[in-house]
């Protein structure tokens, strides 16, 4: 992990990202329209979209967090939760695993990698400075 001031308080927000995560997927996939065809139908591969999105999202927030040397585990360990996502999916009746939602999440997780690797990487230790520069 990058010496963060505040690591703790990361780690926490992290944990509360991820559960937030597991917690939507893991939502009925339209608990706010009641045709299910009508929500996807303005948007074609919404769900492989969504699945990429947030998986690029994650990366990018544990980019902010830990060294480039580590992103190789960023990368595994977020691959390893998108498993769980479809495990946990496929033990409840209203959602469905899909192999290709693991596809999206490492589409997501490899793009969010490498936008970390050319300079967003370490954005926690920026924003801690800016911080510390306003309570001064």
């Amino acid at each position: 992990m990058l010496p963060l001031r505040y690591a703790r308080r990361w780690q926490v927000a992290s944990l509360i990202l991820l559960v937030l995560v597991l917690a939507a997927t893991m939502m009925p996939a339209v608990w706010f329209w009641d045709d299910k065809v009508k929500m996807l139908s303005w948007f074609r591969g919404v769900d492989k979209w969504s699945h990429g999105v947030t998986f690029f999202v994650l990366s990018l927030w544990f980019t902010g967090l830990f060294h480039k040397r580590s992103y190789w585990k960023i990368g595994f360990g977020l691959l390893a939760f998108g498993l769980v996502i479809e495990a946990c999916q496929r033990l409840v009746s209203y959602r469905t695993a899909e192999w290709l939602d693991v596809g999206a999440d490492a589409a997501g997780i490899i793009f969010g990698l490498a936008i970390g690797a050319v300079g967003i990487g370490g954005w926690c230790l920026r924003a801690e400075d800016r911080l510390a520069k306003r309570r001064h």
